[in-house]
């Protein structure tokens, strides 16, 4: 179908979710404590999103934590609706922050994109890449909120370590201090998980230090992706991986934090060539798009099942919505 009938009935389906009864779509996934927290909203156990299958041609992307759900959310949709959807049972979303031995968790200078970073009171995850503030030249490092502010727990003005904590990180590798960070909303509707530190003077970095060298300086569109679109990323604990985007503008997902699962909307959804794209520790990767190079998403967040490679679902936040939250200008280079 064509997108925008899709997003009308992504919008339809949504709206239909959120007006059925409390148990007509399973809400275990939240209820056994597994998911629950205190900073979380309730979740449904569905998110909704665009395949792109062919040239200005999308299905519905539904993405359930449990299997049960299927049945429940299909019976919202017609029989020609149903011909034109994209179901995955992904099961849980996880931030994406946890140890695992890789050389990407040594302590490296100069600093380049992929590297074991954290906060002091966080194991680790990935630098992304290198930003700046309009009119500034000084270099800021990009990862995620969880990463490099503790979830919002963090004060401006906080350590960056490279290494992270998990991979022997101390205050001797300090490598900057924490600048600004988005807020997780306990309110449905998140789009980012993203945080940036001001390098200490004297910390070299390579920002074109990425597998193949720098990438664009344009920015990729989401609405700009073909199908099966190819992309990369570097991380921290998966080093350089290689995938294919499932699905865009993907709402409703819902993502397990320390304090409970704080919903995304309008993510990017990504799957591994061959098993997962990502794994625990490299949230604050930068996600780019393969053809041009062009940065496409932070990733932030993954499942352990539901890719068709045999690994999980990664999901990113779109790169053009990360910068302009945080007033911060790409650096390629």
């Amino acid at each position: 179908m064509l997108p925008d009938s899709a997003r009308e009935l992504k919008a339809r389906l949504s709206r239909l979710l959120s007006e059925a009864p409390p148990g007509s779509v399973t809400t275990s996934a939240v209820d056994d404590g597994e998911l629950a927290g205190s900073g979380a909203a309730r979740w449904s156990g569905v998110a909704l999103g665009l395949a792109p299958v062919g040239p200005r041609s999308v299905h519905l992307a539904i993405r359930l934590v449990d299997r049960a759900d299927a049945e429940v959310v299909l019976a919202g949709l017609g029989d020609a609706a149903r011909a034109e959807v994209d179901v995955r049972v992904i099961g849980p979303v996880r931030a994406l922050s946890s140890p695992a031995p890789d050389q990407l968790e040594r302590r490296v200078r100069p600093l380049r994109p992929g590297l074991s970073v954290s906060h002091p009171d966080v194991t680790a995850g990935t630098l992304g890449g290198f930003v700046r503030r309009p009119g500034s030249s000084g270099l800021l490092v990009l990862s995620n909120n969880h990463v490099l502010a503790n979830g919002g727990a963090a004060r401006e003005g906080d350590p960056a370590l490279q290494p992270g904590v998990a991979d022997g990180g101390t205050a001797a590798d300090r490598i900057g201090v924490l600048s600004a960070f988005t807020g997780l909303s306990t309110a449905p509707g998140n789009l980012v998980d993203a945080a940036v530190a001001a390098l200490d003077e004297g910390i070299g970095a390579d920002p074109g230090g990425y597998p193949g060298g720098p990438l664009a300086a344009r920015i990729a569109a989401v609405d700009d992706i073909d199908p099966d679109e190819l992309v990369e990323k570097v991380g921290r604990t998966t080093a350089h991986t290689r995938g294919r985007v499932t699905a865009v503008e993907v709402d409703g997902v819902g993502v397990q934090y320390d304090d409970g699962v704080h919903t995304f909307d309008d993510q990017v959804e990504v799957e591994g060539l061959t098993g997962g794209f990502s794994a625990g520790g490299d949230s604050g990767s930068l996600i780019w798009r393969s053809r041009d190079r062009a940065p496409l998403a932070l990733l932030f967040a993954g499942s352990e099942t539901g890719g068709s490679a045999g690994g999980g679902v990664t999901f990113g936040n779109p790169f053009a919505t990360v910068l302009r939250t945080l007033g911060v200008e790409w650096v390629s280079s």
